[in-house]
């Protein structure tokens, strides 16, 4: 006979006390098209996620996340920036040794990519019908992918060293000489939000803006995020495209960082997810699917001021509503067309 133990004796008494059956807190609200999907993901064990939309804390936060709502399926996190991803992800397909079971970018012309080569999982997640607008509209119509991120990007400054007074006020703004030496950028051939960001600015003012912010000599790292780092430790005073949610959590740190909204628009992108029709873990993948498009997902990213895509999960504090700022977005169509160009453009004037 097993040794009765105070801590089994109270455990017992716990199971009795709910009607002799324990119940783990996840298991009763589990709504009824989670069940199956859960049941077939256990057998699995395991997801694997690549994913270029948050940065490294956040990501691993919501792989423990899910771990938690459904225990016994690991989820295995790839953290890259999304062209980087991307690149991977292509090369597993060519080499047809399918490792991704989710995929999540930046570049909504990656999944506009992968739907039209066959390669996504037609799956449209029965919880995306109780996300935000933003998210529902921007959603691929097929259900071969879902928005699971609303990134914004805009300038942020030391507020130590740059007063709201002197600071750029307008993208256009950088590239005045008095920024020399004094700007952090990411990169568009591995970030998809600077491949936007720069998409964009290129629309609104050409191949001219590049060469006179390329006078300035920013300091050029590879995510959106990397400014924030790089104004973190005071190597320069004013980032370019740097992530809402990125600079907030650095800001609740402590770091004497102030986000600028640019008067022409901050960048606003949908970026989508897919399950990948070659899945090894194919029930796993349709149930992270259901899970970032729910309150768990939404949840579990707030602490990095993450945009909430749940109406009942409140934004993050110190943002702005985003009815209240004016936003600018490229189509996914500009995206797959211009993007290549723009990066080797980039390539050519800065050299890197």
């Amino acid at each position: 006979m097993m040794p009765r133990t105070r801590r089994g004796l109270l455990g017992a008494a716990s199971a009795i006390a709910i009607g002799g059956v324990v119940r783990a807190p996840w298991a009763q609200d589990l709504p009824a098209h989670e069940q199956p999907l859960y049941e077939a993901a256990k057998r699995e064990g395991e997801v694997t996620w690549y994913t270029g939309q948050l940065q490294a804390e956040p990501s691993e936060a919501a792989g423990r996340a899910f771990s938690e709502r459904y225990p016994g399926v690991r989820v295995n996190v790839v953290r890259t920036t999304s062209q980087v991803a991307f690149q991977r992800l292509s090369q597993d397909l060519r080499a047809r040794a399918a490792q991704c079971d989710v995929f999540s970018s930046t570049d909504v012309s990656h999944l506009t990519y992968l739907k039209r080569e066959g390669l996504l999982m037609p799956y449209r997640p029965e919880n995306a019908a109780g996300m935000v607008r933003a998210a529902r509209d921007a959603a691929d119509a097929d259900g071969h992918y879902q928005v699971t991120y609303l990134a914004l990007y805009m300038m942020g400054r030391r507020s130590d060293r740059v007063t709201e007074a002197e600071a750029p006020r307008r993208w256009q703004d950088l590239v005045d000489p008095r920024w020399r030496d004094k700007l952090a950028v990411g990169h568009p051939g591995y970030s998809g939000a600077i491949g936007g960001w720069a998409l964009l600015m290129h629309k609104m003012y050409g191949e001219a803006y590049f060469r006179a912010l390329e006078r300035n000599r920013p300091q050029i790292g590879r995510s959106a995020g990397d400014p924030v780092t790089t104004l973190n430790a005071g190597e320069r005073v004013v980032g370019i495209g740097v992530p809402s949610a990125t600079s907030l959590l650095s800001i609740s740190r402590g770091n004497p960082l102030t986000l600028i909204y640019p008067e022409e628009g901050t960048v606003m992108l949908p970026a989508p997810s897919g399950a990948i029709r070659a899945a090894p873990h194919p029930n796993a993948a349709k149930l992270f699917m259901e899970f970032m498009c729910g309150d768990g997902y939404s949840q579990a990213l707030r602490p990095f001021f993450a945009e909430s895509l749940r109406p009942g999960v409140p934004p993050p504090e110190g943002s702005r509503p985003l009815d209240s700022i004016t936003v600018i977005t490229p189509s996914a169509a500009e995206l797959e067309q211009r993007l290549p160009e723009i990066k080797e453009l980039w390539r050519d004037i800065f050299r890197v």
